[in-house]
């Protein structure tokens, strides 16, 4: 049986990516990087059976007669085709989201020309080839998305997001077409001209017809919202159950933030009233804060302090590979002010980008000013542990290296964000912030020695707001929560600086359930090490631990801790 779902495994990794050639580019399957997407009909019919396909091979293999790891690969397979059978045919995100025809169309490009996979004259002549079909992509596009079923502010998100293709070609194309020959070079122009005209064609569409008419109620309702939460999360927990620990939580962190607040404030400066003293503190935090226009210098300067960190204290097995802090592209911006973009599973070795959002060109002073109070020096730290160091870069180049090419390719967002805010709290647990004479943020008067409270604070903070995540998450898309009501909780609850509710709003809306996964992540894996402290007793060690917890690729924390434990895998 191990033998029969290896061959399934190993037919699957080499038939899937031709379904999508765009996202077989990104996996690092470069046998399509000259062909672009096909988003007809047929296209969809092509994948819902070709997941229906996949599924009865499976079913013809008994889960008990596989290897443990085997077992957990056959849960993960199954699990994906379900899921991407339930989006094609009930949620049908391809009917009323044109953000997905952006980052479809812009990741056509840029996967080609962002990382050094292979020479720039290879990769350059299946841009040209890509670039050449943008018209019939375009096209179809506009064939296939239903305007009156569009929410208005995916529409707006789109029209926003869509020039920035024309302008990655201006600044990430053209000036490689050089290394062309004059007949390549005079197709690579030809075919930029024509993509130019597709792009703008498509955005006078975009604004003319489709935001015009754009009807669609951007909140999914409970049956769908349910069923979404149920595939992204692969958890036991209801809504309800989340809901009701995230409310719990908010409490428990509230409390425990204003406790350190209130030892930060000297007798008779602040209110002792909880909201009154958490805000006082986190002001002096606030007023520290980054240059706007050295924002990526400071996160590169924090990234090389996490890892020298991290190696030093020892906390787990460092990649070699190499990760650079870059400026988000301007068609993927939009959704959130920072993302880590690692290479596919079959691309190991090629770097990893943390990118980060600059603040928008047509906001106000005070608006800039509300971003760089969230991000002050203390929080900017705590993103680049999240996205970096040791969170998502590190999870994420350990798990491509996951000796299964099957399940390096599938993963958990859930463990992978659950990590990342795992990793959050530990550094500070461990010391990052004690002492370190390089922060660019000084020692806090009246402190420890070596302490520095505003950093636990900030943390704090930011384990908030996975907790509101997870309750804006279900309340906007199944209660009807309101913008006021939304920013309110964010605002006073979880004491988000105004910018920060505002774009998250707006995520929430473009997005469902996603925002769920770093709360109940965080809940996993929190709870797996309390398992793992008490099973391995006075031997636990922490580098032991975090190697062991990545030594398993990405898959949902229940497994990893089925195979830390010695437990039975429990079929999903």
């Amino acid at each position: 049986m191990d033998s029969q779902f290896e061959q399934l495994a190993e037919r699957y990794v080499d038939e899937v990516t031709a379904l999508s050639p765009v996202s077989a580019t990104g996996l690092g399957d470069h046998r399509f990087d000259g062909q672009l997407d096909d988003v007809t009909p047929g296209s969809r019919q092509r994948k819902a059976a070709f997941c229906r396909t996949f599924l009865d091979r499976l079913e013809a293999i008994p889960p008990d007669q596989l290897s443990r790891a085997n077992q957990i690969d056959a849960a993960m397979l199954r699990h994906r085709l379900r899921a991407q059978l339930w989006h094609l045919e009930h949620l049908r995100e391809w009917a009323w989201n044109p953000m997905a025809y952006t980052g479809l169309a812009g990741n056509a490009v840029y996967s080609l020309v962002a990382r050094d996979f292979a020479p720039v004259q290879e990769r350059l002549e299946h841009v040209t080839s890509r670039l050449a079909e943008f018209p019939r992509l375009m096209q179809q596009v506009r064939q296939t998305l239903e305007p009156e079923r569009v929410p208005k502010v995916h529409a707006e998100t789109a029209v926003k997001q869509n020039p920035g293709i024309i302008r990655m070609l201006d600044q990430m194309v053209e000036p490689q077409a050089a290394a062309l020959p004059s007949g390549d070079r005079d197709r690579l122009t030809e075919a930029m001209n024509a993509a130019r005209a597709a792009v703008e064609d498509h955005q006078d569409w975009l604004e003319e017809e489709l935001l015009p008419h754009a009807a669609g109620d951007f909140r999914l309702g409970q049956d769908l919202y349910d069923a979404k939460l149920a595939f992204t999360l692969q958890t036991p927990l209801t809504r309800t159950e989340i809901r009701e620990r995230a409310e719990s939580e908010l409490r428990r962190v509230r409390a425990e933030m204003a406790a350190i607040a209130a030892d930060l404030c000297s007798e008779g400066v602040c209110d002792r009233q909880e909201q009154a003293v958490i805000r006082t503190a986190l002001e002096m935090a606030y007023q520290e804060t980054p240059d706007p226009k050295r924002v990526v210098e400071e996160a590169t300067d924090a990234l090389a302090r996490a890892t020298a960190f991290v190696r030093q204290a020892d906390l787990v097995t460092v990649p070699p590979e190499a990760i650079q802090v870059i400026v988000m592209p301007e068609f993927r911006r939009g959704t959130s002010l920072a993302y880590c973009d690692s290479p596919g599973p079959l691309d190991v070795g090629q770097p990893t980008f943390y990118a980060i959002s600059p603040a928008p060109a047509d906001w106000t002073d005070q608006q800039v000013r509300s971003l760089l109070r969230e991000y002050n020096l203390r929080s900017l730290a705590n993103l680049t542990v999240h996205e970096a160091m040791p969170g998502h870069f590190l999870q994420l180049t350990r798990s491509n290296r996951y000796p299964s090419t099957l399940r390096a390719m599938l993963s958990s967002g859930v463990f992978i964000e659950g990590w990342a805010v795992y990793t959050e709290q530990m550094m500070v647990e461990e010391g990052f912030y004690d002492g370190d004479p390089s922060a660019p943020y000084g020692p806090v008067p009246g402190s420890a020695a070596g302490a520095d409270p505003l950093a636990r604070l900030i943390v704090l903070k930011w384990y908030l707001r996975g907790i509101v995540n997870a309750i804006i998450d279900q309340a906007i898309h199944v209660e009807g929560m309101t913008e006021d009501e939304a920013m309110a909780l964010m605002m006073e609850e979880a004491f988000q600086e105004e910018r920060e509710a505002a774009a998250k709003w707006v995520r929430a809306q473009l997005t469902s359930t996603q925002l769920s996964t770093y709360f109940v992540g965080a809940l996993e894996h929190a709870s797996l090490r309390r398992e793992m402290e008490n099973a391995w007793a006075g031997e636990f060690d922490l580098k032991r631990y975090h190697d062991t917890v990545l030594s398993f690729g990405s898959p949902p924390t229940r497994y990893v801790r089925a195979m830390m434990l010695d437990l039975p895998i429990e079929r999903a």
